[in-house]
């Protein structure tokens, strides 16, 4: 009977056991249930605290920016809260008077993010640079009025030069065919502008035809015969530009005999009305002048200049004397 006793107190026992067991694994359960509750509540509880300190510092940020504005309305506008509150909504040109005050605001600011940082010395540089740039102005101004200026004194100039060039050019042109009849009889010469519609650029084209000679160029001409047509030229510019005196230096070193008489008969034709001195070694030359100027050295002495006029030195043939 105790066995039996024992027993049955064994099975309510082991029957008290596994309600026991059963029922710790409910409260296990409930336990870790009231766990993962407080640890999510702990957290709602931390992110609370964290989001309450943004709340604060956005508080204190906006608080500060409250009395920024404030104290700028002060001091830019001599205005307190309410005025600026009261007064009308500004109109902004391209922003709609309808739009939202706060995306216009986001959209102001990021033009001047978009712009960049602001100069605050850039109105007086601006000041500056539009004082120099006026004056620089003035000065260029003054400039293109000199330059206007001077282009028409350069035209007036340009027009009073190819009047006196088309002038003495005739004069020279005329004289130059009137000298080259003298020096080739027969023959034709003449001065030309290669250009004609531009005097102040063109070229000077001489012609020389002797008596008897097609030639195209003067190089095609003797030594004597090119000498005797610069001779013609030079002449003719002493005509048409005359001068008290002229000075030669072996002009009519190249020429024959003939030739030679041909300019001396020029140099008779200008000899009343201007002097001329010659530097020569021509005998016929030395007789056609009025007084020779010589350097001569007698022996055992020095160089010395020998003057002599002509005219004093003849004598009639009749003596039997000879010229000195």
């Amino acid at each position: 009977r105790a066995i039996e006793v024992i027993g049955r107190r064994l099975a309510e026992l082991r029957e008290r056991q596994a309600e026991l067991r059963e029922r710790a694994g409910e409260t296990g359960v409930q336990r870790d249930a009231v766990r993962r509750r407080h640890e999510e509540a702990r957290t709602r509880l931390e992110n609370t605290r964290r989001r309450l300190g943004e709340i604060e510092v956005e508080e204190t940020e906006i608080r500060v920016r409250r009395e920024n504005v404030a104290e700028a309305l002060r001091r830019d506008a001599d205005a307190d809260e309410a005025t600026a509150l009261a007064a009308p909504r500004p109109e902004i040109e391209g922003v709609d008077p309808d739009a939202d005050l706060e995306a216009v605001v986001q959209d102001l600011e990021a033009r001047l993010r978009r712009m960049g940082p602001v100069n605050p010395l850039a109105a007086q540089e601006y000041a500056e640079l539009e004082e120099r740039y006026d004056f620089l102005q003035d000065q260029l101004n003054d400039l293109e009025k000199s330059r206007d200026e001077l282009e028409r004194v350069i035209a007036a100039l340009d027009d009073e030069i190819q009047s006196r060039f088309l002038q003495a050019f005739e004069e020279v042109a005329a004289a130059y065919e009137q000298n080259f009849a003298v020096l080739f009889p027969g023959g034709v010469g003449r001065i030309r502008l290669t250009d004609p519609n531009e005097p102040l650029t063109t070229g000077v084209e001489i012609q020389a035809q002797p008596l008897g000679k097609k030639v195209s160029q003067l190089s095609l001409l003797s030594g004597g015969e090119r000498s005797l047509a610069a001779l013609a030229f030079l002449f003719a510019v002493f005509k048409a530009r005359p001068s008290p005196f002229y000075i030669l230096d072996e002009v009519e070193a190249a020429l024959d005999d003939a030739n030679l008489r041909r300019f001396l008969r020029l140099i008779e034709a200008f000899r009343h009305d201007a002097q001329l001195i010659i530097v020569t070694h021509q005998q016929q030359t030395m007789e056609a002048a009025d007084v020779l100027y010589g350097v001569t050295m007698e022996p055992g002495g020095s160089s010395k200049v020998v003057r002599k006029e002509l005219k004093s030195a003849e004598t009639p043939a009749s003596e039997g004397s000879v010229p000195a």
